[in-house]
């Protein structure tokens, strides 16, 4: 066996099936012999025809030999287990270099839950590994099921019937519509098995206890108390009751079914409660108890084995270490949480990680009066995490803003893909901690990284989510998504009754990009029938997007007069309205609009801020996401020329030289290049001052000798090149000079080149971020660049807008653009740069690093001058990209804090 063929540990998965259940998908073994024909034995006789087109009751010694045998390479086959049970089996055995007949059988009552297309998609992708580019179906005419999972896995299918056999044939390359059709499942799948949790009908608190100061009896007391609208079992191996709950002493012992288990037993005895748990089918558990990663090595450990006996048995898990969950809708009123107080309904859905921050952020939520659908605190989020979230309440009718506080992201490519979509439709608010710092809190398992602050920012930006510093900055922009419609544009009135603040709103606003239209000051005399003309006039201005009124009351006035005018102008307008309202903060009593969903402020409800500035700053973070969602945001795989095929050959035969990895030669990095559209300006390295002058003499003359060591590689600042060369006698001078100059190391390395077209000096980078995957980076080459830090990054796969706002995104980015009368260079070809290194880094996991520098950009297009890469091997081939499958924990040896 190759040792390409042996390399299949990664095609191991944890996937959810349809119903948002957790089930195992991975290689067969020879030892899955009995459990094979186990499987067999239970699949009805229909179906066993279906698959082999006669009767087949049984299975032989050698038929169950050849079906578990199988060689990883030439001949793959998946299971799907369920608590170690196999409920589905697939397979491709390859009949030519590069086409492949693939089958399946899965359990008859297994039938209907995605089994048969999550074989299919890792069938492929295997495939695609392994050389395979079509696969071949022969499926009986009747057998419309297995007909149906083809058909809608968003390949190109191609059939014909020869002796009554249907016979399908497709290509398995990752098209745009296979993966969206992979992606819509996923996103079906994981948000059923959130809304399994979120709406259960009946809840089991393990651990509940008597003791009054307890974590048991607070559940028990949240849920009861709250109203709760399904059934409550307590469970206490040591009690009769609890709360005026009869107590069962085990899960099992429950008479009816249990969909939800809140467990707050010590962290030792959580897996028993696991296999209590799946013995009883629960779906959920959200895990309380501390004692896990939180902990140091031991509780790490303890925290992957309760995450592997969960999926094994296909329980989701929220926590452990975790503050629980809220679902605030009002046939449930779930308050499965240690918050004694449930918030108040409304539109916005919110995850955070933290438990110790979940009680203080519940508090400022109510205290704001901004209503939540649901609520999340993953804490440790050993399996369920935002993403999850953001999968649920993309199509919740019931959320319309979604906020997360974020303390470290476990998957940040899956992320800014799904949030990215997300954000299209509903506005997310972030909060990353440790910004400063890039701390990861204790108990997340998160891998290493090296991407700066500036990378982070660039994913969210990418991705349409609206970056906040602060929870308070959150609450302030949350509260005018969640009650005001979105602006149009960035023009704003201001209408009040001081002057001072007034000029405060105009000045915070210029500041923040926002274009003011001149202040209406009515006085401060003002009653409610003055600020009502102005401000129906202002909201009437076609050149007014949002408007800001300031109320700064006379003494012994309680405003209620000019809250009235603001509530019910907010309630009727199309365009935002905040406002600094008696210096109070969220949504005031007096400015709210009766909900019809039943919660506390409804739309149109005008919300308040104790500063101006905070008013300013949350109409600006929302006139930007306004921007993003209405703009087009470009397409990806623009590029048709290029030769992915070619280049992983490259690469795999540089790997087969040097195992463990290598810088590219010359000849390799243009060859490499070349696959992706990119041509590097010819160089011929030189040792000698003969080897300078023939290198002349090869390339016509009129060329440079460069010094090319690492530490001069960005310092067009320094006199390391001498320029237009045009004789021997020319370059004998140059060597002399050059190689005489005290700056210069012994190990310096030379070059000559033709002289290139004069232009502005850029680099480009590209890199493999064990947390991040890949990355790329562009910005101006030389040292201000550097001590500025004025760089840009963007995350695989990249549109050609996205590369445009990349460019555009740099400080320095004027210098491309004409400024003081200078020449516009060629921005596009910087654009087509960028999405062909974008393209080449997403491909090619094995690229380690990539830099290209100095490349000089000028009117009629770019010069590569130089160009450096390596690659290692790499785990990473990008199958989250094209198959569904749980994030798994991180290695031993990543970051956990």
């Amino acid at each position: 066996m190759t040792s390409q063929a042996s390399s299949f540990e990664h095609w191991e998965a944890d996937v959810l099936l349809k119903d948002g259940r957790v089930a195992q998908l991975r290689p067969i073994h020879e030892d899955d012999a009995d459990r094979f024909i186990e499987f067999y034995a239970r699949v009805s006789d229909e179906s066993k025809y279906f698959r082999f087109f006669a009767p087949y009751p049984t299975l032989s010694d050698r038929d169950v030999k050849r079906f578990t045998t199988v060689d990883h390479d030439r001949r793959v086959a998946f299971v799907v287990t369920l608590h170690a049970t196999i409920i589905g089996v697939g397979r491709y055995d390859a009949v030519s270099d590069d086409e492949a007949e693939v089958a399946f059988l899965v359990e008859d009552a297994q039938q209907g839950r995605g089994v048969g297309q999550l074989l299919l998609e890792h069938l492929a992708q295997a495939g695609r590994e392994r050389g395979i580019r079509r696969f071949v179906a022969d499926v009986l005419p009747s057998n419309a099921r297995m007909q149906q999972v083809f058909r809608e896995m968003g390949y190109q299918i191609e059939g014909a019937i020869e002796d009554g056999v249907q016979r399908l044939t497709f290509q398995i390359e990752s098209t745009d519509v296979a993966i969206g059709v992979m992606q819509a499942r996923e996103q079906r799948a994981e948000a059923a098995s959130i809304e399994r949790i979120f709406k259960a009908r009946s809840i089991a608190v393990i651990g509940a206890s008597r003791r009054q100061d307890s974590i048991g009896q607070a559940m028990v007391r949240n849920l009861v108390l709250g109203d709760f609208g399904g059934s409550v079992y307590a469970v206490n191996s040591n009690a009769e009751a609890v709360s005026g709950l009869p107590a069962y002493k085990r899960v099992q012992d429950i008479p009816g079914e249990v969909d939800v288990a809140i467990v707050v037993v010590p962290a030792e005895s959580v897996n028993d409660v696991v296999l209590d748990c799946a013995a009883k089918g629960v779906h959920g558990l959200v895990v309380i108890s501390a004692g896990f990663a939180e902990e140091g090595p031991e509780g790490r450990q303890r925290q992957r084995a309760l995450l592997g006996l969960s999926r094994s048995y296909g329980l989701r898990l929220i926590g452990p270490n975790c503050l629980g969950i809220i679902n605030t809708a009002p046939d449930l009123q779930l308050n499965a949480s240690l918050s004694p107080s449930m918030p108040p309904q409304g539109r916005v859905g919110f995850f955070c990680q933290s438990g110790a921050l979940g009680t203080a952020i519940l508090e400022s939520v109510s205290r704001r009066g901004l209503g939540l659908s649901t609520f999340v605190s993953a804490g440790n989020r050993a399996d369920v995490s935002g993403n999850d979230l953001l999968q649920y309440w993309q199509e919740d009718d019931s959320t319309e803003v979604i906020l997360l506080y974020l303390e470290s992201i476990g998957n940040p490519r899956k992320f800014s893909r799904i949030a990215r979509r997300v954000s299209a439709t509903k506005p997310i608010v972030a909060v990353k901690s440790g910004r400063s710092t890039q701390g990861v809190p204790v108990g997340h398992t998160v891998a290493r990284t090296s991407a700066p602050q500036s990378a982070v920012d660039a994913m969210f930006r990418q991705a349409g989510v609206i970056q906040v510093d602060t929870l308070d900055e959150m609450f302030d922009v949350a509260q005018l998504l969640a009650h005001q419609p979105l602006p149009r544009g960035n023009r704003i009135a201001i209408v009040g009754n001081s002057d001072a603040v007034a000029l405060i709103v105009a000045d915070a606003a210029s500041a923040a990009g926002l274009q003011v239209t001149e202040p209406v000051s009515l006085g401060a005399n003002a009653n409610a029938d003055d600020f009502e003309e102005a401000i129906e006039a202002a909201i009437a201005r076609p050149d007014t997007d949002a408007l800001v009124a300031v109320y700064i009351p006379p003494l012994n006035t309680s405003g209620e007069d000019v809250a009235n005018v603001l509530a019910a102008i907010g309630e009727q307008s199309d365009k935002p309205i905040v406002s600094t309202f008696l210096g109070t903060e969220g949504v005031p009593v007096l400015l709210r609009v009766p909900d019809l969903l039943g919660g506390s402020a409804g739309r149109g409800s005008v919300p308040s801020y104790a500063a101006p500035e905070s008013a300013v700053r949350a109409l600006a973070r929302v006139v930007n996401y306004s921007e993003w969602a209405a703009r087009d945001h470009g397409e990806f795989h623009l590029a048709l020329d290029h030769r992915t095929g070619d280049a992983r050959a490259l690469v795999r035969d540089v790997l087969r030289q040097a195992p463990r990895g290598a810088i590219l030669s010359t000849e390799q990095v243009h060859a490499l290049l070349a696959c992706y559209g990119i041509d590097i300006w010819t160089w011929i390295n030189v040792h000698d001052r003969d080897e300078a002058i023939a290198a002349g003499e090869t390339l016509g003359w009129d060329v440079v000798l460069k010094a090319g060591s690492e530490h001069l590689r960005s310092r067009p600042d320094i006199a390391h090149i001498w320029r237009g060369i045009q004789n021997a006698q020319e370059m004998g001078d140059a060597w002399d000079q050059l190689t005489g100059w005290t700056g210069m190391r012994k190990d310096t390395k030379f070059f000559v080149q033709r002289v290139a077209p004069e232009g502005v000096a850029v680099s480009f980078s590209v890199s493999e971020d064990p947390l991040f995957g890949p990355l790329v980076s562009f910005g101006l080459a030389g040292a201000p660049s550097e001590l500025l830090d004025d760089r840009a990054y963007g995350i695989p796969p990249l549109t050609d807008l996205d590369a445009e706002a990349m460019i555009k995104n740099l400080r320095s980015a004027p210098l491309l653009y004409g400024y003081r009368g200078s020449e516009r260079v060629d921005v596009d070809a910087l654009q087509d740069i960028i999405v062909r290194l974008a393209a080449m880094k997403d491909d090619l996991p094995e690229i380690a690093e990539l830099d290209l520098e100095p490349v000089t950009v000028h009117a009629d297009g770019f010069t590569v001058l130089s160009a450096r890469a390596k690659v290692i091997p790499s785990a990473d081939r990008r199958g989250e990209w094209y198959v569904r499958r749980l994030s798994q924990p991180a290695a031993t040896g990543d970051t956990l804090a």
